[in-house]
């Protein structure tokens, strides 16, 4: 079938004739390059090929060029979203269209799902899909409307001084809170106070160590709510004789208008959301940033809270009350030291795995609705640093547990998260959406991202600037050689079946980087993975709860391994509250003698506040050392086997936090035995590369711009390359040198037989290609726009 004909089914509206669009237009789509592979006169905008390698992976293609479309009002006028995929098609390579909404709509809304089904089919007709945010909080008013006793709540715990022979009050103001979703500006509700209750108050006594658990009185009715409305609630507390020396602490719980995390119809809702949309041809659907409410500065005092949490917390620890133990989680209590850890970690613990179910669902749900290759976006991550209370509080760092079939993060997220990501999902690249004010940072980030495994989501310049007064249309972008310079690093996607390699494990303590009452909160030991990246033996950033969940376990010959990575050396960091398991774990890892292990920080108590004897439990060969000298051993380890480090790296800050990145110059190793040169330092198409690697022992000498990749089979035979602007290429097994320069992929198919791809190259083949294969694929390499 040819393009011509699947863009003609793509315009179909005839009801009759949805159901072949979504079963034959769109897998047709993904699979482009089987109806293409051979058009060697006709350059196509984007292509996909199979890559080997992929049985753990149910999306088995190289991955697109990924740009986000954010509908505003003009969007939904009746053509309104026309001029966005014109300008796309034409000036740039994207394939896939990340898809939300930025307009005082909901998706529920007949007319909502008719304009996005007409855009869909617009893109697919012009060459692009649709992966739409079909996520609750785009429908927030319909689920109130359908379950209005399932909101998130947050109660606001404030402590007052009683008074015996008079009244005491208190005023707790609401809190309203607000992300991406909301716009006031748009007239898109935040996430504000619909309603405020006393969930309970407390009196007590406090001494040195905290709060007297023996002094201890619910005194709930002895309080008189004096106003309760979206402004916030104010309580009197009636004077008693005994208050002589007591405080007080109020619950004032808020509801707040998004749904709550813990929902009982908040899965079936989603789901019914993506049914709505089974009629449309999109590619699949987002859920971006999941959790609760983001906050930034989070305070110790306010708490997540709703009654489907606090069911689930009571089935989690049968006789514990919920309520009671937020005050326990807030202040210390005298001879509770144990108890409070115990209350922290199961309330952080469930709060962060109910996130992972809610993304879990929505994946198999986007599956079963849009077919198994259906592409589940965007990012798990929020803030992008797990080491911030923000991340902590807005999903409990889930992003290991968010399923995925391509790694995907978001602005500054630390590169050795997005690794990790990579293993965990078995994703021969991770894409990373961000965005800044200056086209100059995504010139630069372009060829890092290269060089650290990665590829970049490109989100609209924001904030806009002066030359480019609106986003809407990424004409800055859109005008700039930098959608060309993309076009030539993803070249690399045609050969790179793995993820780049990261011979160290920094494990950190997923407990203890969420527990506030040890010394551990929002440490995930960056400063051991950034002295790592630094030197350039890249390590990947793991928490301890992939140990239980059996992700990152013993390969055969018992090194650690988390997918299909192996490491020469482990960090295990801040293993205090970590259940006794984790110590089983590492015992038979030093057993086997694979990895060498290294722990920073104590550990004196387990999951439930017992006392735990870290010296005793864990193996001996466990060196316990600083952060510094962990990072040092680790790298020790590392050369001991041989292996040389990757590109140094250098730390680079942008929106929010910052991260140790590759700098734009130099090479790195992929799992699969791939070799990447790439640099990009001075020119953002791009450096001359005039170099010879050595790799599998062969000697291979490019004469390239920009990039320059190759990779050997088992047997020593050369099996993939790319190049940008090649114009010559020798090893034993090859020599090819092109009349002028060109962007190339060259890799043996299935058969055994080459296959390439040919970039921007307008005249004949030359003879020296058609010699090779006569299986090649033009594409076109896109202009920038007039600004």
């Amino acid at each position: 079938m040819t393009l011509a004909v699947i863009a003609k089914l793509g315009q179909v509206s005839d009801p009759v004739m949805k159901s072949l669009r979504k079963h034959l237009v769109l897998p047709l789509l993904w699979l482009w390059p089987l109806a293409c592979v051979n058009a060697a006169e006709t350059p196509l905008r984007s292509l996909r090929v199979d890559l080997p390698g992929q049985e753990q992976n149910l999306i088995r293609t190289s991955w697109p060029g990924i740009v986000c479309w954010f509908l505003t009002a003009t969007d939904f006028a009746q053509d309104g979203f026309k001029q966005f995929v014109d300008l796309h098609e034409t000036h740039s390579g994207y394939a896939l269209l990340t898809t939300s909404i930025r307009h005082n709509v909901e998706v529920t809304q007949p007319a909502v799902h008719d304009q996005i089904e007409r855009a869909a089919e617009y893109a697919c007709a012009h060459g692009m899909q649709v992966v739409m945010d079909l996520d609750v909080r785009l429908a927030r008013q319909a689920f109130m409307q359908r379950h209005p006793n399932e909101m998130q709540e947050i109660v606001r715990l404030r402590e007052l001084t009683l008074r015996p022979e008079a009244d005491a009050s208190i005023e707790i103001p609401a809190i309203t809170l607000a992300d991406h979703y909301t716009s006031t500006q748009r007239g898109v509700r935040p996430y504000e106070t619909l309603a405020a209750r006393l969930l309970r108050a407390y009196s007590y006594v406090s001494g040195p160590r905290g709060i007297e658990p023996d002094t201890v009185q619910d005194i709930t009715r002895r309080c008189r709510i004096t106003r309760s409305d979206t402004d916030g609630l104010e309580v009197t507390i009636r004077g008693h004789a005994t208050d002589q020396i007591r405080a007080a602490c109020v619950l004032a719980a808020f509801t707040l208008f998004t749904p709550d995390v813990f929902a009982p119809h908040l899965i079936a809702f989603e789901r019914g959301i993506l049914r709505q949309y089974a009629d449309a041809p999109l590619a699949g659907a987002c859920k971006d940033e999941w959790g609760f409410p983001g906050r930034f500065n989070p305070r110790l005092d306010d708490f997540w809270f709703s009654t489907a949490m606090a069911r689930e917390y009571k089935r989690r620890r049968p006789g514990r009350d919920l309520a009671r133990d937020l005050l326990l989680m807030f202040k210390p209590h005298a001879g509770l030291v144990p108890e409070r850890a115990a209350a922290i970690n199961h309330y952080m613990e469930m709060s962060w795995q109910r996130n992972a179910q809610v993304e879990t669902a929505f994946y198999k749900s986007i599956k079963q609705v849009f077919g198994p290759h259906a592409m589940v976006a965007t990012h798990p991550t929020w803030f992008p640093d797990p080491a911030t209370k923000e991340e902590v509080f807005k999903n409990g760092l889930h992003w290991w547990a968010a399923r995925r079939d391509l790694a995907q993060t978001d602005e500054t997220t630390p590169f050795c998260a997005r690794t990790a990501l990579a293993k965990k999902w078995h994703s021969p690249i991770w894409v990373n959406m961000y965005y800044d004010g200056k086209l100059d940072s995504y010139r630069e980030d372009l060829w890092r991202h290269a060089l650290g495994g990665g590829r970049i989501n490109f989100h609209p310049v924001w904030p806009p600037s002066a030359d480019s007064p609106t986003n809407r249309l990424t004409t800055s972008m859109l005008g700039d050689r930098l959608l060309a310079a993309d076009c030539r690093v993803r070249l690399l996607n045609f050969i790179s079946t793995a993820p780049i390699d990261c011979p160290v494990a920094v494990v950190f303590g997923h407990p203890a980087a969420l527990n506030w009452a040890g010394p551990g909160l929002a440490d995930v030991g960056m400063s051991v993975a950034d002295a790592l990246w630094a030197a350039g033996y890249y390590a990947d950033l793991i928490p301890s709860s992939e140990i239980a969940a059996g992700h990152l376990k013993l390969a055969e010959d018992g090194a650690l391994q988390y997918g299909p990575q192996r490491y020469a050396a482990m960090v295990l960091y801040q293993p205090e509250f970590e259940r006794p398991a984790v110590a089983r774990f590492f015992r038979q890892a030093a057993a086997a003698g694979r990895t060498a292990l290294f722990r920073v920080g104590d550990w004196t108590l387990d999951f439930e506040g017992k006392p735990f004897a870290a010296a005793a439990e864990l193996p001996p060969q466990m060196k316990t050392l600083p952060a510094a000298e962990a990072a040092q051993e680790s790298i020790a380890a590392v050369r001991s086997k041989g292996l040389t480090p990757q590109t140094t790296c250098t730390p680079r800050r942008l929106q929010f936090t910052g991260s140790m990145m590759p700098k734009p110059s130099g090479e790195c190793h992929l799992l699969d035995g791939t070799v990447i040169l790439a640099s990009g330092e001075q020119d953002v198409m791009g450096d001359p590369i005039r170099k010879t690697m050595l790799l599998s022992g062969r000697h291979l000498t490019f004469d390239a711009i920009g990039i320059a990749a190759a990779r050997h089979d088992r047997s020593g035979r050369l099996e993939a390359l790319a190049a940008g602007g090649l114009k010559k290429f020798e090893s034993p097994d090859l020599t090819l040198e092109l009349p002028e320069r060109a962007d190339l992929a060259l890799w043996r198919n299935s058969q055994g037989q080459w296959q390439g791809v040919l970039q921007g190259y307008t005249g004949p083949l030359p003879a020296r290609l058609t010699q090779l294969t006569t299986n090649w694929t033009r594409l076109r390499v896109p202009a920038p726009m007039d600004r």
